[in-house]
């Protein structure tokens, strides 16, 4: 099982009920404002990002990293939370 990074940046219209509901789905945790993380098996970053594009619309920004090893201060949340 893998630990992924999903991070975006809405721009215009700011919709992120789609994408949160999607979120909720893939059991993810919110880990800083605009940055989750959730595990997955079978699959890698590109397939996720283009997965997750349907969420969000055409001029926003969004990356999705596979995560190998990673710390936190002061955040919403931890990958530990998972």
């Amino acid at each position: 099982m893998a630990l992924y990074f999903l991070e975006y940046d809405l721009r215009k219209q700011r919709d992120y009920q789609k994408l949160y509901d999607e979120m909720k789905k893939f059991n993810a945790v919110r880990i800083l404002e605009s940055l989750w993380c959730f595990n997955r098996v079978n699959t890698d970053s590109k397939s996720l990002r283009d997965y997750f594009r349907q969420f969000i619309d055409s001029d926003d920004g969004l990356i999705v990293s596979e995560v190998n090893d990673w710390a936190t201060v002061n955040t919403l949340g931890a990958p530990n939370q998972l």
